[in-house]
């Protein structure tokens, strides 16, 4: 019984350190992906961005994150940019920046260094906590 349990932390901890690996290399490829990356290249320059990327059918993308980041946008006003991507209409952006899943966002600096990556629905404080660090 022991054993079992030794095991699963084992797993577990193999676990959170490949998630926390794969992560971290998602945002180092996505800081580099921003520097020449087209979705950026008319936005304004010197604000954090929040690159978002949904597809038609995600549910919690229309129903969550979308209203979050609108919400977001009221309250902060001009001084961020939200690049969404439709991720069926463009899969090598997709591609480019490590996206499997919808709803995705990347939060960027205002040099384009992203700083936080959300995998999932990402509520309006959430976005809030990691743009205070961004600017």
């Amino acid at each position: 019984m022991i054993e079992r349990f030794a095991l699963m932390l084992v797993l577990l901890a193999v676990g959170y350190v490949a998630f926390w690996l794969f992560k971290r290399h998602n945002l180092q490829q996505a800081s580099e992906q921003a520097i020449q990356d087209p979705l950026l290249m008319d936005a304004p320059i010197n604000r954090a961005t929040i690159v978002y990327f949904t597809t038609p059918g995600c549910i919690p993308c229309q129903t969550q994150q979308q209203p979050a980041l609108s919400r977001l946008q009221a309250a902060i006003g001009d001084t961020i940019n939200i690049i969404k991507v439709d991720a069926s209409q463009d899969p090598e952006a997709a591609q480019r920046w490590g996206v499997m899943s919808a709803p995705t966002t990347f939060v960027l600096d205002s040099t384009g260094k992203a700083l936080a990556v959300n995998y999932g629905f990402a509520d309006e404080n959430k976005l809030r906590q990691q743009l205070d660090i961004a600017v």
